[in-house]
């Protein structure tokens, strides 16, 4: 089969697919969720969460990944007719779970055909990494393997919650890692051009602290509720109403000093820059207001902090990626257009309305609109500025 340009690399029709997606799911939730119900009868909020994090998170990772790797280990990319094969499981799987919450198809049928893809991806990769030799990114993979795990669990558990949040852990410790290494890369690179005196700090003892107490925090917000119950044991208990909140206000102060040490307010001028470094304050964000909401329940609701992860640091992350790697890996300027900039304001948008719901229940339904309308504008924007690049081949070097 003959490449053509769509299938010459990973992000182009991961990235793309995933944009649409995300665009069309929003509103299909919503109307499903506060509407009549007869769109997604089955669905609701449950077939929401999983969209956003399996179907559209999932699809970023392997644009991601599939871009990344052959930088990470010097072979050739996953391309062509294999590349077609894994955006065709993505896609099945997007179908089946549509069925599944519209009750046309049975659940044990579309949970089937929707796992098939995060074990394709994660075979993929791990061939591709082990045959570079490239050891150091299996960790990577480690954290896509834990969202596989909560696929699995989402499919068969009767606490879905715990899938969902175990998601959500795996999609922001991948942040928290990845984010972590090109965020200040890409930043000591910029100011080195514009012979700015300051540097982000190197990689240290101190960020690999940060990011042991981050992923120990969401690992128990994973498996251990923070809402306290007073039917489950001493340890548990304890772990409610101490450990988490402590080692989640923890997580949070050292991720905002790591995120000062790479001068974020210096790259203002480059918004394809500043971006990444909103978005990952996001992160910490999440953090703490995941301890407020044990802390002090009353005056901080504990969805904020969800949204403040998902929303946030997961909306504004994967786009802030997506547009940068498209830009780059299709040989055009690293700039910021009007179009980017305004790419970057609804998501922006969509994350700070939808955290401000959680705590304006008066206003709830109307702020909850309004964010998931900034969401889909968001995503229709990367598809109508981004989207005709995905086909066009790399330009040449003129001479």
């Amino acid at each position: 089969m003959k490449n053509t340009s769509f299938l010459s690399g990973g992000f182009r029709p991961f990235f793309l697919l995933a944009t649409v997606w995300a665009g069309i799911a929003m509103p299909l939730s919503l109307v499903s969720m506060l509407g009549s119900g007869r769109v997604l009868p089955a669905g609701g909020i449950f077939w929401h969460a999983h969209e956003l994090l399996f179907g559209y998170a999932g699809a970023v990772i392997a644009g991601f990944l599939f871009t990344a790797i052959p930088n990470w280990t010097g072979r050739f990319p996953v391309r062509g007719l294999p590349l077609l094969t894994l955006v065709l499981i993505w896609l099945a799987g997007r179908i089946a779970m549509l069925l599944t919450a519209a009750s046309t198809i049975p659940a044990a049928a579309g949970a089937v055909i929707d796992m098939m893809f995060l074990p394709a991806i994660l075979g993929v990769a791990a061939r591709e990494i082990i045959a570079g030799k490239n050891w150091r990114n299996l960790r990577v993979l480690v954290l896509v393997a834990m969202l596989l795990i909560a696929n699995l669990l989402f499919h068969t558990l009767d606490d879905t919650w715990l899938a969902i949040r175990l998601a959500i852990a795996a999609v922001i410790a991948l942040i928290i890692l990845i984010g972590g290494r090109v965020t200040p890369s890409f930043t000591t690179n910029w100011l080195r051009m514009q012979g700015a005196a300051v540097k982000p700090a190197s990689f240290s003892r101190f960020d690999t602290v940060t990011i042991g107490v981050s992923v120990a925090a969401l690992l128990i917000f994973a498996f251990v509720p923070p809402e306290h119950d007073a039917s489950s044991g001493l340890l548990a208990s304890l772990t409610q109403i101490y450990l988490l909140p402590l080692l989640s206000l923890l997580a949070g102060v050292l991720l905002t000093v790591r995120a000062a040490r790479w001068y974020g307010w210096h790259t203002w001028p480059e918004k394809l820059l500043v971006i990444l470094h909103i978005g990952y304050l996001f992160i910490p964000l999440g953090f703490l207001l995941l301890a407020g909401s044990i802390l002090f329940p009353n005056a901080i609701p504990y969805p904020a902090a969800w949204h403040a992860w998902t929303a946030g640091a997961i909306g504004t992350m994967t786009l802030a990626v997506m547009t940068r790697a498209t830009l780059g890996h299709t040989g055009r300027r690293l700039t910021a257009n009007s179009i980017t900039k305004a790419i970057y304001v609804f998501v922006l948008l969509a994350a700070v309305l939808r955290i401000a719901a959680t705590f304006f229940t008066a206003a709830y339904i109307p702020l909850l609109h309004t964010a998931g309308t900034a969401w889909s504008l968001a995503m229709l924007g990367f598809v109508i500025g981004y989207g005709p690049m995905m086909f066009r081949s790399r330009p040449r070097p003129a001479g």
